[in-house]
């Protein structure tokens, strides 16, 4: 499945309100903040971000590479996540040195907690 260009979060505000109003999950190599979403403001696919610093990760180049593999297990795995869902992917500086499946299995867990999370409840 693609990572779309409208699964993009792209506005600070956006970002900002992820991180401010959403909930944490941390996964070692990195952590997820996400958030509900209503209807009007995404549409049926989640959307995300991905932020690696220099303080947390090192140089461009390390940079890089951590988000381009948080981007790839994202594209891989967000049909686990709900649709209306905004996340933000915090990149820490063993996501390069970590093994991918590893990033993977993290991932999933996190989604699957997301996902009980969002879960409507049982009657």
């Amino acid at each position: 499945m693609r990572f779309r260009p409208e699964q993009h979060l792209r506005r600070q505000g956006e970002i900002r309100a992820t991180r401010e109003q959403g909930s944490r999950i941390d996964c070692g190599a990195f952590t997820v903040w996400w958030r509900p979403t209503s209807a009007d403001v995404s549409g049926t696919a989640p959307r995300m971000a991905v932020v690696a610093s220099i303080a947390l990760v090192g140089g461009s180049v390390r940079r890089s590479r951590a988000k381009r593999r948080l981007r790839e297990v994202f594209r891989k795995h967000q049909s686990l996540l709900p649709g209306r869902c905004d996340m933000l992917l915090v990149a820490r500086a063993a996501v390069n040195a970590w093994a991918f499946p590893e990033l993977e299995r993290r991932f999933t867990e996190a989604c699957a907690r997301i996902g009980a999370a969002t879960a409507p409840p049982r009657a």
